[in-house]
């Protein structure tokens, strides 16, 4: 019998995920631009020259506000260059290099922008100065903010891999033990593994591979789902895929693959996709390059 007080810390965490990760954000970047706005109203206060309250918390304001909206869009970035990351690190750090390049050009444009706005309303002109020499400055304080959302959604990321529980192979096939006196003919099927252990929460049970309804491609790892519970395994979709059976188990999406005999229903969508409802109750896309593998599959 499973641990119920670890079986509720994921599941009942998941319901409240989103809620709790956009909650997140939104906090941590009022609670900094309520910090620096202080800091930065009691450093005016001392110069020959002091700014208006209002223009400090327009500056801070506007900086906090444009780094939240960017948050969605280095999950997006994060989660996809985690897949470089074992194997292809200089991309990596040359993709993340890159990427900070732009996160720091759309930042300084759109907070620029907000403040002129503001200025505007209250019948003043803002005047951002030299751009290029500006923009350097920002970018060595933008360069170090994306460093750190970047990390903190890498650790999230991990620990709520850790937390969920990561499946391995139980029963791999043996790797030429011996040789045998008759070697195995071209039409010989390879030998796949039935069962896969999944340590979860600090407990251990076993799925069998055909309990498998769909799988998903996350980062460097394969989401499987199985009635109605995730469990991951670190492999590549492709790699993983080669360990099923090609008669049940079939890609229908460059990070999606379904086992046939679970698909309830195809829907058909415009432009040649279509959508795959599971009898879980879940639905799978399917795009229109992988809808022939998909038909033979089926037939």
């Amino acid at each position: 019998m499973r641990d119920s007080r670890s079986r509720n810390l994921y599941e009942r965490y998941e319901p409240i995920r989103r809620y709790v990760e956009v909650g997140f954000w939104i906090v941590l970047m009022a609670l900094q631009a309520v910090f620096s706005t202080v800091v930065a109203v009691v450093d005016a206060r001392s110069r020959a020259v002091p700014r208006a309250t209002w223009e400090i918390v327009t500056w801070e304001g506007s900086s906090h506000l444009v780094l939240l909206a960017l948050v969605p869009a280095l999950v997006a970035i994060e989660r996809r260059l985690s897949l470089l990351a074992r194997n292809h690190w200089m991309r990596y750090i040359a993709w993340h290099a890159a990427a900070s390049v732009a996160f720091s050009v759309v930042h300084v444009v759109a907070m620029f922008g907000l403040r002129a706005l503001v200025y505007a309303m209250v019948g003043e002109r803002y005047d951002f100065g030299g751009w290029a020499s500006q923009w350097g400055y920002e970018y060595l304080k933008d360069v170090r903010a994306y460093a750190s959302i970047v990390f903190g959604l890498w650790a999230y990321r991990l620990f709520m891999l850790r937390l969920q529980g990561e499946a391995r192979v139980l029963d791999a096939p043996e790797a030429a033990a011996q040789p045998s006196a008759e070697p195995e003919s071209p039409g010989t099927p390879a030998t796949r593994p039935e069962r896969f252990l999944v340590r979860k929460l600090r407990r251990e049970f076993l799925i069998a591979a055909t309990d498998i309804d769909w799988l998903q491609a996350e980062g460097n790892y394969v989401g499987l789902h199985v009635n109605g519970h995730d469990y991951l395994l670190r492999a590549t979709l492709t790699d993983f895929l080669a360990q099923l059976d090609p008669a049940r188990f079939v890609r229908v999406h460059r990070s999606h693959a379904v086992n046939l005999g679970r698909i309830k229903e195809i829907e058909p969508l415009d432009g040649g996709d279509a959508r795959l409802h599971m009898h879980d109750g879940t639905t799978v896309p399917c795009s229109r390059r992988y809808r022939d593998a998909l038909r033979a599959g089926a037939g």
